[in-house]
């Protein structure tokens, strides 16, 4: 069974709508024992509320396949790019959404 999953392939197609992508600058994480839900949120400046763009929906092993993928990823982008400041390297108090919000994740 794993030898016949190995060889394969998924098409994965990606239409335009998707394609375009949803700006997002603070994503809310929670969980239940058998799912992690992923709420990415934009938050502007002067608004005093900020909408959920996209909700994101994980089995816990996909959620950790997630994880492991994205710092894949970021130590592929900061071997190319340079390091990527953390939040909690920054000036005492910064707040990674300046213009006022509730805290979340990112």
């Amino acid at each position: 069974m794993e030898d016949q999953r190995k060889g394969q392939q998924i098409k994965i197609e990606l239409n335009d709508e998707v394609g375009q992508g949803v700006y997002s600058n603070l994503v809310v994480i929670s969980h239940s024992p058998s799912e992690f839900v992923l709420d990415f949120v934009r938050v502007m400046p002067g608004m005093p509320k900020a909408q959920v763009k996209s909700r994101i929906i994980l089995t816990p092993e996909h959620a950790k396949r997630l994880l492991a993928a994205l710092n894949d990823n970021i130590s592929r982008y900061e071997k190319q790019f340079g390091s990527v400041k953390d939040i909690d390297e920054g000036p005492a108090g910064f707040n990674p959404i300046p213009f006022g919000g509730h805290g979340g994740q990112a």
